[in-house]
């Protein structure tokens, strides 16, 4: 779905007043992005930021609004907090780590190896991390939380940042007045929730469907989108691309696929969709 290119036609009717010109570096979404053309609504593309390729461009339409839009709008994420980002080295995940450490939280990453756990930590900037794979990782959170922190925070996290479908887990190692963000389910199962935990720790529990936003709220697209080329420009937003190897040419996509089901990947992994020597020149797809 996700892409980053060049634009090479926009409406010609003379009522048209295309956003976009001939030549102009895009990024954006669209069914069928596994291909060297695609043809996309404007309302679906924004411009690459200043100094970014297209493999980072072409990962960033959907985690990056999916991140700030949790934390910042819906978990009012702040300096201080301590943040427990969960599939901390997938794509959103790595995504949710630099919005929260650029609004002054403290962040625990929890990913399943050691390689993931290290890119998460010495790479994208999150402050401690926990193997989600140990059954004792709840513990494990409220040792760091109560080594690192002090007040009435210090027996857990702030905020729960969720992929996957941990939250039931979580709520073994949040704070007083936590908030739970439920952003999808990637373990493959929806969760019943003990509620008598909600109360006795006066939680939220917050759901993001970020997808229904431009339905629901378009105004608050605008925003977020506002926000994250922001903490570009600071510098405190930067791509995720996986780049432990590297896919060239849409006959490499089968083996992307392989390696993402293999979960031998973290980040973004992109495909370039075509191998010209200038950077300028080609297109990338995300998986």
């Amino acid at each position: 779905m996700e892409f980053a290119g060049v634009v090479l036609a926009t409406p010609t009717s003379a009522s048209s007043n295309p956003r976009f010109r001939v030549g102009d570096r895009v990024f954006g979404a669209t069914q069928g992005a596994y291909a060297t053309h695609v043809l996309v609504p404007e309302a679906a593309l924004l411009p690459i930021p200043e100094g970014w390729t297209f493999e980072d461009a072409a990962g960033l339409f959907v985690t990056a609004p999916t991140a700030y839009g949790g934390l910042v709008h819906r978990a009012h994420v702040r300096a201080g907090d301590w943040v427990l980002v969960h599939a901390a080295a997938g794509g959103v995940g790595l995504a949710a780590v630099q919005v929260a450490k650029a609004k002054g939280a403290t962040v625990i990453a929890a990913a399943g190896s050691e390689r993931k756990r290290r890119i998460a930590r010495d790479v994208f900037g999150a402050d401690f991390a926990v193997d989600y794979r140990d059954r004792n990782w709840p513990e494990q959170v409220k040792q760091l939380c109560a080594a690192h922190r002090t007040g009435n925070g210090c027996a857990g996290v702030d905020i729960v940042f969720d992929p996957v479908g941990l939250i039931e887990q979580s709520l073994k190692c949040v704070a007083w007045n936590a908030r739970l963000l439920v952003v999808g389910f990637a373990a493959g199962t929806i969760e019943r929730v003990a509620l008598n935990r909600v109360l006795l720790k006066n939680v939220s529990l917050v759901g993001l469907h970020w997808g229904q936003y431009a339905h629901f709220e378009p105004e608050t697209v605008d925003t977020v989108w506002r926000g994250i080329f922001e903490l570009v420009a600071r510098g405190r937003f930067r791509g995720t691309v996986f780049a432990d190897e590297r896919f060239v040419g849409l006959e490499s996509v089968p083996r992307a696929l392989r390696a993402l089901a293999g979960r031998e990947t973290w980040g973004k992994v992109v495909v370039r969709v075509k191998d010209d020597d200038d950077n300028d020149g080609g297109r990338a797809s995300r998986l």
